[in-house]
């Protein structure tokens, strides 16, 4: 379980493929706190601390990791978001987030506001999710407010500081972002269509 408040920016060093699966080696100023098994969510994507050295670890994500999110996208150098895995007891200073990426999106508009920055993403429709005006949204991770929400589109506006410390300050028109939608949400949706 995450929050979507991203922790630091890890740097990709290594991709490696086996089979179906990519093994990343990610640089992070995190890596001394982690243990082999923990979780931590790579732009929202949850995966498993396989082995740690130095200031690296590695992390390793399967078929379908590759086939629903950005993760296959990555090159060395990429910068991704990085969240650990939140105690019990914490603050839930985001929202409920559970590192499993509903759907990718993309970037269709990037316009910086005298101060502030707002992005428009465009998502495929027949998947059937939904956003809501000021429902919580997660876009490569980080914990967000949707504006202007439409059919297969929403907005979100970003501050100075989310800018500078996630991978916001890379993205731009035409990129692929992963989404994770509200959780709350999902379970009632799902509860109006089983009645339906």
């Amino acid at each position: 379980m995450f929050t979507g408040i991203i922790e630091d920016l890890g740097i990709v060093k290594h991709l490696e493929t086996e089979k179906e699966n990519l093994h990343i080696t990610v640089k992070s100023n995190i890596t001394p706190e982690l243990k082999i098994d923990q979780s931590v969510a790579h732009n929202g994507v949850c995966l498993t601390v396989v082995s740690i050295k130095d200031d690296t670890y590695v992390v390793t994500a399967i078929k379908e990791t590759l086939d629903k999110t950005n993760i296959g996208k990555l090159k060395v150098n990429d910068v991704v978001n990085l969240e650990r895995a939140m105690k019990l007891g914490d603050r839930l200073d985001g929202h409920i987030v559970q590192g499993h990426v509903d759907q990718t999106a993309t970037c269709i508009d990037e316009t910086e506001q005298n101060g502030s920055w707002s992005y428009t993403f465009e998502y495929d429709k027949a998947l059937n999710n939904v956003t809501i005006e000021k429902g919580s949204i997660t876009i490569n991770g980080v914990s967000l407010t949707v504006v202007n929400s439409e059919l297969n589109s929403f907005s979100v506006a970003i501050i100075p500081y989310t800018y500078e410390h996630t991978t916001f300050k890379n993205l731009k028109k035409g990129d692929t972002v992963n989404l994770e939608f509200d959780v709350i949400g999902k379970y009632v949706k799902r509860l109006n269509d089983l009645r339906a």
